[in-house]
Order: C-alpha cells, then sequence, then structure tokens
C-alpha cells in the first residue's frame, strides 16, 4: 500500500539554507520543464541565482510554459546533453558557477564530464550519493549513501563515501553524526560478505575519521535504527538503534532502502553527488517538486561549507 502523504521540503533544511547567500548555480541541459521548474523553485525560494545552460530555444519554450521570467539569468548556449554538461563545468572553471544542478540529461553523462581528466571537476575522492531523507509529522533525519553512484564499492571506496557522508553532516551541525556500516548481521562472517566488509572498513579508517564520526558495523537495519532492537539484541554502542547515517553495502540495497521510504512513507530524499570540486544537485524525474527544492538547500549548505572550510 503506498502512503497518500504529501512529501514536505524539509523546514529546518530550507531555512538553513536561505540564511546564506544564494548561489550561483548551473543548470545542466535546462531546456525542459521539469529542469527549469527546478532551478524556478531554488529561485523562488532565494538560495540559488541560476545559471541556464543548454538550448535557448528549448529553455525559452519551458520558461514561457512556465511563465517564468527568465531575461535576468545568464544563458550559455549548448547542443545536446554532452555539450551542456561541458560547458556547465566550464562554468565552474570560470567562476560563473559555484554549484551544478542536473537538468535534462543522463546521469552518467554528467558524471563522464565531472571526470573528465583534463577540464572536469576531479578532486581526488571517488564521487558518490548523499540522500537525507525525512518524512512527513517527524522531525527524525535518516540519511543513506551510496544508493545512486558506487555499485559494489570496495574498501577504499567506502572510506570515501564515509568521508563524504561525514563532511555533509557536520555541515548540517552534526558534530558527531553516527554512521552504521549496513549487513544483515553483527557479527562478521565469511558467509555474508558485506559484515566483512563493514570489519575492513573499521580497520582501514584513521584516528581523524574516528574522531570526525561515531561509526560502527556490522548492523542489520534494525540495530541499526531500532533502540528497541539494539537493546534486544545487546548491541551496546552509541550508534546502535540511533543512526543518523546508513552506509549500505551495495547499491541495490541503498535503492531499496530510500524508495520504500519514499513510496511507502512519503519520503522526502534530498540527494548530492560527492566527491567534485562543487556539491551536484542530482534528482531524478520522478521527484515530486519537496524532493528537488530539499536537494538544492542541501547541496547550498554543504557548498558554503565547502568554501568556509
Amino acid at each position: 500500500m503506498l502512503s497518500q502523504l504529501t512529501p514536505k521540503c524539509p523546514t529546518y533544511l530550507l531555512h538553513k539554507a536561505q540564511a546564506l547567500p544564494a548561489m550561483t548555480t548551473a543548470v545542466v541541459n535546462a531546456g525542459s520543464v521539469l529542469a527549469l521548474e527546478s532551478a524556478q523553485l531554488a529561485h523562488d525560494a532565494g538560495i540559488i541565482v541560476p545559471v541556464l545552460v543548454g538550448d535557448p530555444t528549448l529553455i525559452n519554450k519551458a520558461a514561457q510554459t512556465l511563465g517564468w521570467n527568465i531575461a535576468e539569468f545568464e544563458l550559455v548556449p549548448a547542443n545536446g546533453e554532452a555539450d551542456a554538461a561541458a560547458k556547465a563545468v566550464a562554468c565552474v572553471h570560470q567562476g560563473k558557477a559555484q554549484l551544478l544542478m542536473k537538468g535534462d540529461l543522463h546521469t552518467d553523462v554528467l558524471i563522464r564530464a565531472l571526470l573528465n581528466r583534463e577540464m572536469g571537476l576531479r578532486t581526488g575522492e571517488r564521487l558518490s550519493h548523499f540522500f537525507h531523507m525525512t518524512v512527513p509529522n517527524s522531525e527524525r533525519v535518516l540519511c543513506i549513501t551510496d544508493a545512486v553512484v558506487n555499485v559494489q564499492p570496495d574498501t577504499k571506496t567506502q572510506l570515501s563515501i564515509l568521508r563524504g557522508a561525514t563532511s555533509v553532516m557536520h555541515a548540517l551541525g552534526n558534530a558527531k553524526p553516527r554512521i552504521a556500516l549496513l549487513s544483515a548481521t553483527e557479527v562478521p562472517t565469511n558467509a555474508m560478505p558485506s559484515s566483512v566488509g563493514a570489519k575492513h572498513l573499521l580497520e582501514a579508517m584513521l584516528p581523524q575519521d574516528h574522531a570526525a564520526a561515531r561509526v560502527f558495523g556490522p548492523l542489520a537495519f534494525d540495530g541499526a535504527v531500532s533502540p528497541e532492537a539494539a537493546k534486544i539484541k545487546l548491541i551496546e554502542d552509541p550508534v546502535a538503534g540511533h543512526a543518523d547515517v546508513l552506509l549500505v553495502p551495495n547499491i541495490e540495497t541503498g535503492n531499496a532502502i530510500f524508495k520504500q521510504l519514499v513510496y511507502f512513507n512519503a519520503a522526502t530524499a534530498a540527494g548530492v553527488l560527492l566527491g567534485a570540486k562543487v556539491p551536484v544537485m542530482l534528482t531524478s524525474r520522478a521527484d515530486p517538486p519537496a524532493a528537488r527544492l530539499a536537494s538544492a538547500a542541501l547541496a547550498v549548505v554543504y557548498a558554503h561549507h565547502l568554501h568556509a572550510g
């Protein structure tokens, strides 16, 4: 049974973004109503100033459909997805944009532009994705990483994912986030590779990683999010039952959890791509307006955190 509740952009997250200066944001391939509507939502909320990259004819047509006067915004002509992605990345290099927002293009096209060795936005870290999940009528935040980019991350990649998630949580004001390394057991066993992977990740962490976050695993889902389950299972760790972040062992696990929350609990999934020189608002065509606005707010808060650091 699917939820009949309406997803909402979390007020606290939007207010955090609105308390900061708006950031210039290159909207990659902005020539569709959905892409332009996402930019309009964030602009009207006062958190971004869009730079519209794409086919000028399509962009103006979409703007007319929305009844949005875009004459004040810079428009960067581009021909097709790949050209739009390359020119949006160039906007960052040229100082025209501080953020990127995925518009009407495939995610893999955008990622190729980000990872281009000569013209991309590489940092030395692996790209990863972070979901900030909230549900109506609840103040609890549960974050999931990585449910979009890394299919079967090895220990080195998981360490990069962990550090990215920790950094976002710090940006949100959580100085010591509780991060659960998800599996289906609390005891490492060779029969369950994800449990052994959690053990290896803990061993690979440096002292500064432990100082920045409380990390524990392996943990099954119930032991990670339910204090009652953690108590019954006699799991004695501050993360158990109180996880702020679920670090999942593979993309299937993360994808299933986040979509279950969306479709059964009307969760708002604010998503941002990490590991490039600037955060990227990475939304889906199926995302409701609340999720697209929340993604923009999360990216703005995190980008300011990176600039300050």
